[in-house]
């Protein structure tokens, strides 16, 4: 226990979303935090490219508390469709549009009315399926015939969870607590339309996750947190996924270790954790932090 360290990471909002298999018709979220999306939160603070190695960052064993697990919210989703009005960059940028304006039997001509109040109705919507013209390498609408694509988009709201990333180097993870409540990029709880609240960065501890996540209280704003003296610590177990630094014999592991991030989506490979349940220990200590 001696030669491990621990850093606390609260990650707590009004929505989160930590998508593992999700495509763009449906986004799902998984029910904890995953490593991935962690680290890339921890690599954002840190101000890393995506392209750059992740260094240490890669090394930390990850571990999850579910404090608070939340409620999974659907949000009901369009994109596309519709009208919109015609505007100069796309006569310039996608030869199918700028045909469709020339020759459309209607009294809109290029000449007849100012750039950005011409509409084509029958066709014209928001782009998407975007790709390259063969003939002139322009990127340009694949489908400009089609109605509004409907989405799923999942979250979890109203959760709170204590994770840790477990290091021997306690340097490296006073670096990354720092970067966290100083980060060099904006911070989201796995997408962009889930920021944090209140504080991050709870601190660097010795100890395992385990250990760690036994002699810490659970983070406020609790269900079970009424007006008034709080519960006994010892009647509330969470949950914890603890990571394991080794293969384990039937437990299914989980394609969330991150190798890089980039723009074509990155790489992960497996790992394993086994889940626990956790009993706080009696005297474990309040948050005095920034909800």
């Amino acid at each position: 226990m001696s030669d491990a360290h621990v850093l606390l990471v609260r990650l707590a909002g009004p929505l989160q979303s930590w998508g593992l298999n999700g495509r763009f018709s449906r986004r799902d979220t998984h029910p904890r935090p995953t490593k991935s999306g962690v680290l890339g939160l921890c690599a954002a603070a840190l101000g890393l490219e995506r392209e750059q190695p992740l260094g240490g960052l890669a090394e930390v064993l990850f571990g999850v508390r579910a404090d608070r697990p939340g409620t999974p919210l659907r949000d009901y989703h369009t994109v596309g469709g519709g009208t919109y009005p015609l505007r100069p960059r796309d006569l310039i940028t996608d030869h199918q549009r700028a045909e469709k304006a020339l020759t459309a039997d209607t009294p809109h001509h290029a000449d007849a009315a100012p750039f950005g109040s011409t509409q084509l109705d029958s066709w014209y919507g928001s782009p998407k399926y975007v790709t390259t013209d063969p003939a002139s390498g322009a990127l340009i609408s694949g489908q400009p015939r089609r109605h509004a694509l409907i989405t799923e988009r999942w979250y979890l709201a109203d959760a709170a969870f204590l994770a840790g990333l477990q290091h021997p180097d306690p340097e490296l993870l006073h670096c990354i607590a720092h970067a966290l409540e100083h980060p060099q990029r904006l911070l989201w709880l796995g997408r962009k339309a889930c920021p944090p609240s209140g504080d991050l960065a709870l601190g660097v501890h010795r100890g395992t996750l385990k250990h760690t996540f036994e002699t810490h209280a659970l983070l406020p704003g609790a269900p079970h947190d009424e007006p008034g003296p709080p519960p006994p610590a010892t009647g509330v177990r969470p949950w914890a996924w603890i990571e394991s630094p080794r293969p384990l014999p039937t437990v299914a592991p989980l394609n969330d270790q991150p190798l890089r991030f980039s723009a074509d989506g990155g790489g992960h490979s497996l790992r394993w954790e086994t889940r626990h349940r956790i009993t706080i220990a009696p005297d474990a200590p309040g948050w005095d932090i920034i909800l």
